[in-house]
């Protein structure tokens, strides 16, 4: 790959309307890639009874097993998407979360099924951060919220197809409706070799893109490491907090995912192709919603003039996902769903205000690092610790029957330290991206 040389003064962004079709092929990039990282977690059931897996191993594949290299590999990652043509890092990541998607349908042990999921972790959040970038170089900044509003449509309809897309293979391949692609597998192999061959087929658009000219660069992305680090130092007391509120929405997020499965099949006595395709409609409707809502809340906060009133969206958010993280304790399946979906929501509105606020408020060349940062830690964090945690929490209660209990504990702690973080990150925000930092 070649290094980019930075924008040209007289390069200007793309209006909207003339940046949408790159942006709809980001979203449709997303869309396959958040739809193969969370699939496991929709046939995780069939994988523990066929290996005979307990739920600590369970946790340890959905949770450490993405986590490690997310936090190895991130900010490598990051760095390139900085420093070097970011349409090719997506094919090549894209080609990544394909392949363990493949291997996940192959794998013979947990040790196994570890790697293939840490191949689908690497590569989507991968994409993510360079999705990020690249939509953030088709707009100007006033616009930017819309923007990146297309790319997490497509991430929240990935989710979503991860529930819908996911039970509904399940389903299929269980009744032998659909033709078994692995010679006698169990359903959910062959449900994860076919999400492989959908994703090798959806990669073909990506040849068509081009790289776009930088925005908003400071330093230029050929600058000395030594002066990218300074620069992210120096905005430290902006980062951290912003830091802090969002790793806690993905704790909420990522153990509520894992384990939403598990719940409803034990405690409410349902399987995946009972559940799948509402869980999916509600990931969805809510991802998608919470898009629209946090990418006019970040445009509108902009406008509004005041410091940090890009993130004022995120505050009202967080503090909604509070009781929203008790749905695991709900009394009836119809609650259960609603503060489910309510949980999700406040989670795409944040998410997206936080991806705003660092292509807005962040230098060019310190964007990528940012975004890989944020993922390492959140997948260190979110990932690798809040399932493990609620797995945890759950056998200090008396055993597995109490993982209801034990997902609302986890999930509402997190959910009150993600209201204190961006409540004092949006004290400590700075008023553009080349502002002095305070």
């Amino acid at each position: 790959m070649a290094t980019l040389s930075p924008a040209a003064p007289h390069a200007p962004a793309r209006g909207f309307a003339s940046a949408l079709g790159p942006l709809l092929l980001l979203a449709l990039l997303m869309v396959i890639g958040f739809a193969v990282m969370g699939s496991f977690g929709v046939v995780q059931e069939g994988a523990k009874a066929e290996l005979g897996l307990s739920d600590n191993m369970l946790g340890m594949i959905q949770g450490l097993g993405a986590a490690v290299p997310l936090v190895l590999f991130s900010i490598p990652i990051g760095i390139l998407v900085d420093r070097f043509n970011r349409v090719r890092l997506m094919l090549i990541l894209a080609a990544v979360w394909t392949l363990g998607t493949a291997l996940t349908a192959f794998a013979p042990n947990v040790a196994t099924l570890v790697v293939a999921r840490m191949l689908t972790g690497i590569g989507t959040t991968g994409a993510l951060t360079a999705a990020l970038s690249l939509s953030a170089d088709l707009c100007a900044p006033d616009q930017r919220g819309r923007a990146l509003l297309i790319v997490n449509l497509g991430k929240a309809l990935g989710v979503a197809a991860a529930f819908a897309l996911t039970g509904w293979l399940f389903g299929r391949f269980l009744g032998h409706a659909l033709p078994d692609l692995l010679a006698g597998a169990p359903p959910w192999r062959s449900t994860h070799a076919a999400l492989a061959l959908l994703s090798a087929v959806l990669l073909v658009p990506l040849l068509l893109m081009r790289e776009p000219a930088r925005q908003e660069v400071e330093a230029g992305p050929d600058a000395p490491f030594r002066t990218v680090v300074h620069e992210l130092w120096s905005r430290r007391a902006f980062l951290i907090p912003l830091f802090v509120g969002q790793v806690a929405v993905v704790m909420a997020d990522a153990a509520a995912g894992i384990w939403a499965s598990p719940i409803l099949s034990r405690i409410y006595g349902l399987q995946p192709q009972d559940f799948g395709a509402w869980m999916g409609a509600i990931l969805f409707g809510t991802g998608v919603v919470g898009a629209i809502l946090g990418g006019f809340a970040a445009d509108l906060g902009q406008k509004s003039g005041r410091r940090g009133g890009l993130l004022i969206g995120a505050v009202i958010a967080a503090a909604v996902g509070i009781p929203a993280a008790l749905f695991s304790i709900s009394p009836t399946v119809p609650i259960f769903a609603v503060a489910f979906g309510t949980l999700a929501l406040c989670g795409t509105i944040t998410g997206l205000i936080t991806s705003v606020a660092l292509t807005v408020l962040i230098p060019n060349e310190l964007r990528g690092l940012c975004i890989g940062a944020f993922i390492a830690i959140a997948g260190l964090i979110g990932f690798g610790l809040a399932p493990s945690l609620v797995a945890g929490v759950s056998t200090m209660l008396g055993g597995e029957h109490h993982i209801g209990q034990a997902q609302a504990i986890v999930g509402v702690t997190v959910s009150l330290l993600s209201f204190v973080g961006f409540l004092v990150a949006m004290r400590r925000a700075p008023r553009s991206a080349t502002e002095e930092p305070i």
